[in-house]
């Protein structure tokens, strides 16, 4: 992006042109002097115009004032999701806020009269200098920071770690195991040290059917070790025999969970939800934890992403970000949700929530409750039984009277409550839960949430509306589930399967994010799953249409559900989440007009730059 001063074209008087009787100008002739002018000007042009380039390249590459203009060559291309001022040519940032928007002549002349101002009232020794101009590339647009509303960083960085996610069978996991051992130092250098990853998918392999202790046995290197593997959805483990000695004699049955065993009664290696608690693994280092962060960073400003929503801190992680706080070393801002344990003694009045530490970037002000399980893995919990598996309603994860109670009490004491729901009788019990704790008491203060809200009833998204509860729906669930999910729930349940559109026409609150590392962190994806409802490849099982089209949501509210919608579910709407003077300047450029271009043409959209507090975190401004 070029970096050049505003200055108006200045206009000399030109002589008048000949008239012919109707008035209208007539063209000089045409001579051969002119035209070998016409060449040389040309010439001349062409030869101005690279050098411009490069002088425009060597600007490009000077510091970032403290107040600068960022604008489009080619008029409004700033897309604020500000509905006073939807889209804008100019932006002005000064220090870490945005301080005007309009027209390069309109934001250009405000500051001189600014600065006019200053002079001529206060006479500083140092008047406010000139106003730099910067300029995005033709074609590309701006943005307001995006935001992932629901995803488990550390988590995602572990699957970084070992792509799992890219294993077509249970051999091909255990050899990405295998040579992830043979290079990583810390396991060298600590042979006793788990091994964990992140990812696995057995509804992508042949067989569809759930990995076996056995599969990492075969291994010679991957059977000396103790591994840990958690499945892609987060509500299964797979571990090898050496963890499974370790963990005997397992109990008969877990409440709120599944040991998998085979037709023998044997443990399989496979824990569901709650059983896989059963393995105890030492807390990661300060070093791992260190590792995982700056590829979780990496990645999420490469994407445009400038805040992220983290839906489960453990005791080990939110120390590990408080002390980053502390040291003012984040990156990025963070807004945590702290688990929530039923066996562990009530918190809720005993600690006090964080709430904008690190100058605004870290906030642990929510509780994140798990209601039920997962519907990849057969634990959502359903009204009537699965389809596929008609001896089953999946289970809840918490007993109704504990879920009701600390719903309760952490709305009592000024905490916002965010709740695991996926399947529909988790929905309907989990909305039971907030209709009573939220009698008499201001919604708006709480904002509590429903995270995923997957399958919900019509009468159960009425009731959502009513509340004032925030649906935090992932739409690359939608395109990554609609292979198996019509299998799994029947024909006519499987329409209220992220139902987004129904949820938004009844009048609820929803924001957006991935639930990464289950999907991508890539808030594009997630832009082109909620608009289009198809899968990267343009395919559906409803065709080149869209897997429920009707479902579908409009380019403006996939924007707001990744910007403003984000910054309303985290009580950060008056400084986050839109280009509006006084907002802190968070920001993304991309390279193609997501909001007109083909369809297919979204996931082509690159992140030139990312902003943060009006500085570049990634790319160049």
């Amino acid at each position: 992006m070029a970096d050049l001063r505003y200055r108006s074209q200045s206009s000399s008087p030109k002589p008048a042109a000949r008239k012919a009787a109707d008035g209208y100008p007539v063209p000089p002739a045409p001579s051969p002097r002119t035209h070998t002018l016409s060449r040389f000007l040309y010439a001349s042009s062409a030869i101005l115009s690279i050098l411009y380039l490069a002088y425009a390249s060597k600007r490009d590459r000077t510091p970032l004032p403290d107040a600068y203009a960022l604008c489009s060559p080619t008029g409004a291309n700033i897309y604020t999701v500000d509905p006073d001022h939807p889209r804008v040519q100019c932006m002005v940032v000064q220090g870490s806020y945005i301080v005007d928007v309009g027209t390069i002549d309109d934001v250009h002349r405000r500051w001189d009269n600014s600065i006019l101002a200053i002079e001529a009232a206060i006479k500083r020794a140092h008047p406010k200098p000139r106003l730099v101009t910067r300029f995005i590339e033709s074609g590309s647009i701006v943005v307001p920071g995006m935001s992932d509303s629901h995803a488990h960083m550390l988590e995602y960085g572990a699957s970084r770690l070992i792509p799992l996610e890219s294993a077509r069978s249970a051999k091909a996991a255990a050899a990405l195991v295998r040579q992830f051992i043979l290079s990583d130092e810390d396991i060298k250098q600590d042979p006793l040290k788990f091994v964990e990853g992140w990812g696995w998918d057995h509804t992508k392999w042949p067989n569809q059917e759930f990995p076996t202790a056995a599969d990492l046995d075969a291994d010679p290197v991957v059977r000396q070790h103790r591994i840990i593997l958690e499945a892609k959805d987060g509500h299964a483990i797979w571990v090898n025999s050496k963890v499974l000695e370790e963990i005997s004699p397992l109990p008969e049955s877990v409440e709120g969970g599944i040991i998998v065993r085979d037709a023998f009664g044997k443990p399989t290696g496979v824990l569901l939800d709650n059983a896989q608690f059963l393995v105890t693994v030492p807390p990661p280092t300060h070093k791992d934890l260190q590792k995982r962060f700056q590829l979780v960073v990496d990645d999420a400003i490469s994407h445009g992403l400038t805040s992220i929503h983290d839906a489960g801190f453990d005791p080990k992680s939110l120390e590990f970000f408080k002390s980053l706080a502390e040291q003012e070393k984040l990156p990025i801002r963070i807004y945590g949700m702290t688990h929530f344990d039923e066996n562990a003694e009530y918190w809720g009045d005993k600690i006090k929530p964080i709430i904008g530490a690190a100058n605004g970037r870290f906030t642990a002000r929510s509780v994140k409750i798990f209601g039920d399980g997962a519907l990849r893995s057969g634990g959502a919990a359903l009204h009537e039984p699965y389809a596929d598996n008609p001896s089953t309603r999946g289970f809840m994860r918490i007993d109704q009277e504990v879920l009701t109670t600390n719903v309760q009490k952490f709305l009592r004491d000024g905490w916002q409550t965010n709740v695991h729901a996926v399947g529909d009788r988790a929905n309907t019990l989990v909305i039971d839960a907030f209709e009573s704790a939220l009698e008499g008491i201001n919604v708006t203060a709480l904002r509590p949430r429903l995270e995923h809200a997957q399958i919900i009833t019509h009468s159960d998204m009425a009731r959502l509306a009513k509340l004032g509860v925030i649906a935090s729906v992932q739409p690359t669930h939608a395109i990554s589930d609609m292979y198996f999910a019509q299998d799994r729930l029947g024909p006519e349940r499987v329409k209220l399967l992220y139902a987004f559109r129904d949820i938004i026409d009844h009048g609820a609150r929803f924001t957006l994010g991935s639930d990464a590392p289950v999907e991508s962190m890539n808030p594009l994806a997630g832009f082109f799953a909620a608009v289009t409802r198809l899968a990267p490849d343009g395919t559906s099982p409803h065709g080149p249409g869209g897997w429920f089209p009707e479902q579908r949501l409009a380019r403006e509210e996939a924007l707001k559900g990744m910007t403003l919608d984000p910054a309303w579910a985290s009580f950060t709407e008056n400084i986050l989440g839109s280009i509006t003077p006084g907002k802190r300047a968070d920001f993304a450029v991309l390279s193609k007009d997501i909001m007109k271009v083909s369809e297919r043409e979204i996931l082509r959209t690159k992140v030139l730059a990312t902003a943060i507090d009006g500085r570049p975190v990634y790319g160049r401004i």
